[in-house]
């Protein structure tokens, strides 16, 4: 029977020893993909969120991708093959703005090619910060290289990428699930773009009441209250709610619009609240989206008195021109001088805003590309209940969304850098010409696949100049990661994906529409599993923001307490899926004491040899033993669940509360061999290191680099390569114990507490010598306790 001394010499944890682990890990290639299909290893694909690169990762990013990181290498030591990518979002409108920002160029005024040089060089800037951050997280992506291979980092604006997202427009066109259309669309005049339903929030804001007077054809007036004067060239009907007496006599008149002189009908409605201003509401094209419903509901027809540009149009008659705002103090001031405005109020109201840039939507025609998806709401419901949600309530984000679902997706944007529309048209007839599938097409700079058009024959063309909605782009990265283009039977094997984690925010877009994508195209989920996550706010629940100084930046996180610390509080603090996690330097710093605790019990057990055999012959070895077997059985089921927090809030009560406090103490004697014969010495070295060993398993997918650290001082052997770490070892899915131990747990932690507190109480040291009577229930545990104790008898 071998032994040897492997004595960890280190006092304390240090994070200087993550980056020679990280250098390793990446040198020995231990997390890359295996898609072989000789290997007989299940696959556990992951859909991770690409980050949008404009900015470093902040530390919502941090915290989510180190549990995303917790799942995949569970899922690893488990026996899986885990496809685990890390993707980079570089599309869309943010790198717009930091471009205009950085460089004041604005790409109405500028060349398509410069602008979109401009883009990829701010991108390729910050790409190099959010990856660094990843890295020194400890995040066990499979590659941090880029290629066209399974496994492999990617970017949304790769070619290959833009060639899929073009390749799932072409076959919808070709199905007739896209169409074309001029539809009433939310309008973000500051992006200068349509926006889709999932990207319009609502916000509480200011703004004025204003009463206005309108004359009643045959006589008399009514006061009708507005946010929007400006819209009153619009205004089309006079709703009141008809439970409403007030007004029920008005019902069949019709009033003329002030200023502008038309006649508009009154009309009862339930969407009037009689408690709003004067109880009566204008409907006109558009204010928010009850507007647009309403419009289509009565059959009414729109004028659109407010331009794509934000400023008001024609229809507007003397306020053209203007810009929204100025056109509604301009009009204020009209009805003033008229005698019509009865009074302002200052009011909160519930505005419809951009959820980018948080400007105020506009409602305009537009001709656009839509994506069916009103008509599969009942599909869309079937679908998302066949997939399991953690936690399971977050379901309902995502069926409330579908089932709220009152128009088509618009997918086209005015706007440069993303994935083109891959259309031309004919010059002479405007007929659509669609390319085969096969390549990446830039119809804006590239003739069409065709020499004449198929319905006139005209040779001359115009190339489609709008790009896709961002979110059409990033419903396709379960379709990448698979490797759809490049293996397209490992793709049908493996889909639906194993799991797409995401936060609550994106549910509406990210997740519905890679939802409602896979459901027009293969006609099923696109994910087994779906974990939703919270927010992380700061200590008081507020959102993070420079401007409440409350930012924790996780760069300054690695850099004062490591990545290990970082990690730590991500599992402790809470369970995202539940609710927010509140964050702190402090806190941080607060859980970071558990890695403290576990480098000293390591450094302790160290002490002792490591036996390639050993037995527990002891009662209390065993007892420890049945404890650490519950434990593993608990751990496997939380984390099956996804359960990390409680997982490792387990590990650390029992580690900390159990094997350190209790089971350590009571062996320590023995395991020095003071008063105990070599056999039962043994026992102790076999309980202690075949714990230890264990619990550094358990916790390896969440704690990867003092685990690993330790493990590689204590257990890896030499000259073993890569099978040295911890993450090449099989996790423990069950050990061998005797369940009547767990019984007699509480009764040692009450007694030992007891003789601790008595000795407390009677100002010795818990080295000096009690007299007390060990409990009949634990004799059996005899020799330990006296031990520990110090115990004479009575």
């Amino acid at each position: 029977m071998s032994a040897y001394r492997p004595k960890i010499g280190a006092k304390r944890w240090d994070k200087s020893l993550e980056e020679p682990l990280l250098e390793d890990w990446e040198r020995s290639g231990i997390y890359g993909f295996s898609g072989g299909a000789g290997d007989p290893r299940p696959v556990y694909s992951i859909d991770t969120p690409p980050p949008y690169i404009n900015s470093p990762i902040h530390i919502g990013h941090a915290y989510t991708y180190v549990w995303m990181d917790a799942i995949a290498r569970y899922k690893r030591m488990k026996g899986f093959r885990v496809l685990f990518p890390l993707g980079l979002d570089r599309n869309g409108l943010p790198i717009e703005v930091q471009v205009e920002k950085e460089y004041g160029l604005n790409p109405r005024e500028s060349s398509r090619e410069e602008f979109l040089g401009k883009c990829r060089e701010l991108l390729d800037k910050y790409e190099r910060v959010t990856v660094d951050y990843l890295r020194r997280l400890g995040v066990s992506f499979n590659s941090w290289r880029k290629s066209h291979e399974l496994g492999s980092l990617y970017e949304t604006d790769d070619p290959e990428f833009r060639r899929l997202t073009q390749e799932t427009f072409i076959e919808l066109y070709r199905r007739g699930l896209i169409y074309r259309g001029k539809k009433t669309v939310n309008y973000c005049p500051r992006c200068g773009t349509t926006i889709s339903d999932a990207e319009v929030e609502y916000e509480d804001r200011e703004t004025d009441l204003v009463y206005v007077r309108f004359q009643l054809e045959g006589g008399g007036e009514v006061v009708v209250a507005t946010t929007r004067p400006e819209l009153l060239g619009a205004c089309k009907a006079i709703i009141f709610n008809p439970e409403d007496d007030r007004y029920k006599r008005l019902e069949g008149r019709r009033a003329t619009v002030p200023i502008y002189g038309h006649s508009v009908p009154i009309i009862p409605h339930p969407y009037a609240k009689p408690e709003f201003g004067t109880g009566l509401v204008m409907i006109c094209s558009y204010g928010d989206s009850a507007d647009v419903r309403i419009f289509r509901e009565l059959g009414l027809e729109p004028t659109y008195v407010v331009t794509e540009e934000g400023r008001m149009s024609e229809e507007a008659g003397p306020y053209a021109g203007l810009s929204v705002m100025e056109a509604r103090r301009r009009i204020v001031e009209d009805l003033r001088g008229a005698g019509l405005l009865v009074k302002v109020e200052r009011i909160v109201h519930r505005t419809p805003v951009c959820w980018r840039c948080k400007t105020p939507i506009e409602f305009i025609a537009s001709d656009e590309y839509f994506v069916r998806q009103v008509d599969l709401r009942d599909r869309l419901l079937e679908a998302a209940d066949s997939m399991s949600f953690h936690s399971p309530r977050s379901k309902e984000l995502l069926r409330g969304w579908i089932s709220s679902l009152s128009e088509d997706w618009p997918v086209s944007r005015r706007r440069y850098y993303g994935t083109e529309i891959p259309l031309w048209y004919c010059k002479r007839c405007g007929e659509p010409i669609l390319p085969p599938p096969g390549r990446y097409y830039q119809p804006w700079k590239e003739p069409p696949p065709v020499d004449s058009c198929p319905r006139c024959g005209s040779k001359e063309f115009i190339g489609e100049t709008r790009i896709f909605d961002t979110w059409f782009d990033s419903s396709n990265t379960v379709e990448y990661i698979l490797g759809y283009l490049w293996d397209r039977g490992f793709f049908e094997a493996n889909f639906p994906a194993s799991l797409r984690p995401q936060g609550k925010e994106i549910v509406r877009n990210w997740l519905h529409f890679t939802l409602l994508k896979s459901l027009l195209l293969y006609g099923r989920a696109p994910f087994r599993d779906v974990w939703i996550h919270m927010h992380v706010v700061d200590e008081e629940g507020r959102k993070m923001a420079k401007s409440l100084g409350n930012v924790v930046d996780p760069g300054e996180v690695i850099g004062r307490y490591g990545a290990e610390a970082l990690r730590a509080w991500a599992f402790l603090e809470g369970d995202i899926t539940e609710g927010d996690i509140r964050c702190s330097y402090s806190r941080i710093e607060g859980h970071a004491r558990y890695l403290t605790k576990l480098w000293n019990l390591a450094r302790f057990v160290s002490s002792f040899p490591v036996e390639d055999a050993c037995e527990l012959a002891v009662d209390t070895d065993r007892w420890i033993w049945a404890e650490f077997g519950s434990l593993v059985q608990r751990v496997n089921s939380m984390n099956d669940s996804y359960d990390f927090h409680s997982s490792m809030a387990a590990i650390r009560s029992f580690t900390w509360d159990v094997f350190a406090d209790h089971y350590v103490e009571m062996v320590k004697e023995r395991a020095y061999g003071r008063g105990f014969g070599e056999r039962e010495q043994r026992s102790a070295w076999c309980g202690l290191h075949g714990v230890l060993r264990g619990l550094l398993i358990l916790q390896a997918p969440m704690l990867p680099f003092i685990t690993d650290a330790i493990w590689r001082q204590l257990y890896s052997g030499p000259g073993s390569g890569g099978a040295s770490s911890i993450h090449a070892q099989r996790y423990l899915d069950a050990v061998d114990y005797d369940p009547s131990f767990l019984q007699y747990t509480p009764q040692i932690v009450e007694f030992n507490s007891r003789v601790w507190t008595e000795k407390k109480r009677r100002g010795i040291s818990f080295a000096d010598p009690i007299e007390v009577e060990v409990p009949e229930a634990l004799r059996r545990f005899e020799p330990d306790l006296i031990a520990l104790h110090r115990i004479r008898r009575p």
